[in-house]
């Protein structure tokens, strides 16, 4: 008999939707789309949604971006989905991330009304019946605050978890974990706030209840990198399990972030990042200890793990994003066993690979005293060609786009026209990116438009001072927005005595 594995949420650019996908397990990959052709599972709450599907055993539970509205569906008996919430006459009334509470024959989620015009939406998390038979107006369980994220149920369902936060935050500048007690018929009968208390400046997220009752979380508390955190009931207390400086989350700007997953009562599984690049390892709560793990990926995000098997989004420079299923069975031995089972690029990559640079990160001087940025590096590289002896590439400097976001190394075939071509490549993480601690990524605060183009600017001049690149030939790759900065500011690096071409980031 084959085992099923969970479905895949795939974007298909074909016909442009989301689309649920199952991969069955046997001799030959088997990939089945298991959503309707009328639905597009998507979801709208606060704009960027995530979290637009949850999977309960043989059900999936998922957002229907043309109404908005919440559907069960069966995996096992092929029926077509039926609605759980009702319908408003449109798409104002939206739902995201969420937990089935079996006990109650219910969903969880997080709710977004836009019906009230000219004001603010109304979030709050509501509690949906699943049994699609009388379709009933969803009951609220959290409501007053500005936002929420992350309903989790612990295993008994006698307690929930939430993340809140408030105007004018956003969910990495402060926000609070809160818990509630739940009755028999599932309403709170107390709650409390876990982290981020009047007076602390921490942003905790991804709660997540062991199977003791324990609660973790993560948190930027102490260090001012995203941390893992557990919460002792008894003591109402907070301890962080392994303080580093690398960061165990990223923002959340949308729902559905899942960066680590509890496999026993003393072991977690954990992806992070460090200083541009992301890792995979084993948290060991009984010694406090840390294994790293080896897995070929430079980006590993995004971790669900079922059975024995770990499902997780990863890529390199010579690997698009793609997802991977690994056997944890291998952990032992440090080298994880695994297979790519889907890739967002169908190319055979391996017929390019002498086409494909490979990036260095590097660490340069900013115009800040005392303070440093990065970069990655792309170094011109073609295997059918060969540069004079004394030719230096050109270097053209890009800059994403911010806040908050990264320049990181997964396979970017934008970049890749380039220094196949014999330009070199400078992918700047400015101050603002995340991936390096709440002061790095607090450096933009106030200063949008001119520590992301100074860094930039301190980048080139960096890498003009070695003899790697042609100092009269850098252009520089933005956005619209730092075209008119860079103009004003920065329109030419007089004292390198080069130009500067500004090339619009939609060219491209």
């Amino acid at each position: 008999m084959q085992k099923k594995a969970l479905p895949i949420l795939i974007f298909s650019h074909k016909c442009r939707r989301g689309v649920l996908v199952q991969h069955i397990d046997g001799p030959n990959d088997v990939f089945k789309d298991i959503t309707p052709s009328e639905f597009n599972v998507r979801t709208l709450v606060h704009e960027y949604g995530g979290g637009a599907f949850t999977i309960d055993g043989d059900d999936v539970i998922f957002s229907n971006y043309k109404d908005q509205r919440l559907y069960l569906q069966s995996l096992t008996s092929g029926g077509q989905p039926i609605p759980l919430t009702p319908d408003y006459g449109g798409n104002e009334v939206r739902y995201a991330d969420g937990v089935v509470d079996r006990r109650l024959n219910r969903f969880i989620t997080v709710r977004e009304d836009n019906r009230l015009k000219n004001k603010e939406p109304v979030n709050e998390i509501v509690a949906v019946e699943l049994s699609g038979d009388n379709i009933k107006e969803p009951e609220v369980l959290v409501t007053g605050n500005d936002f929420y994220s992350f309903p989790r149920l612990n295993t008994d369902a006698s307690r929930i978890a939430w993340i809140e936060w408030s105007h004018p935050c956003l969910p990495w500048d402060k926000s609070e974990l809160w818990i509630g007690d739940l009755s028999s018929e599932g309403k709170i009968l107390k709650k409390s706030c876990v982290a981020g208390k009047s007076g602390v400046i921490e942003s905790p997220t991804e709660p997540k209840w062991s199977s003791k009752g324990d609660l973790f979380y993560i948190s930027d508390r102490e260090t001012g990198f995203w941390n893992l955190y557990c919460w002792d009931a008894k003591k109402d207390c907070s301890s962080a399990i392994l303080p580093m400086e690398a960061e165990f989350s990223r923002p959340a700007w949308g729902f559905g972030n899942s960066s680590y997953e509890i496999l026993d009562d003393c072991t977690i599984l954990c992806s992070y990042r460090n200083k541009g690049k992301s890792n995979i390892g084993i948290l060991d709560l009984m010694s406090h200890s840390f294994k790293q793990l080896r897995l070929p990926f430079t980006e590993i995000f995004d971790l669900l793990v079922r059975d024995n098997w770990l499902f997780v989004e990863v890529a390199s420079p010579s690997q698009p994003l793609s997802v991977a299923k690994v056997n944890l069975g291998s952990i032992d031995s440090m080298n994880l066993d695994y297979t790519v089972l889907w890739s967002s690029n169908s190319l055979k990559l391996s017929e390019y690979s002498p086409y494909l640079s490979t990036p260095d990160i590097i660490e340069f001087p900013t115009e800040r005293s005392g303070q440093t940025a990065f970069a990655n590096f792309y170094p011109p590289h073609n295997d059918d060609y060969c540069a004079p002896a004394a030719e230096k590439p050109p270097l053209l400097v890009r800059c994403h786009g911010g806040p908050t976001a990264e320049a990181r190394t997964s396979l970017n075939l934008s970049i890749q026209f380039w220094t196949s071509r014999g330009w070199a490549v400078a992918d700047v993480n400015y101050g603002g990116s995340t991936g390096y601690g709440r002061e790095y990524r607090e450096r933009l605060y106030g200063a949008w438009g001119i520590v992301d183009v100074d860094d930039c600017c301190s980048c080139a001049k960096f890498l003009v001072r070695y003899p790697i690149i042609d100092s009269l030939r850098t252009p520089f790759w933005y956005g619209c927005w730092y075209i008119m900065m860079f103009y004003i500011f920065k329109f030419v690096f007089y004292g390198y005595g080069h130009a500067t071409l500004v090339l619009p980031s939609f060219m491209f």
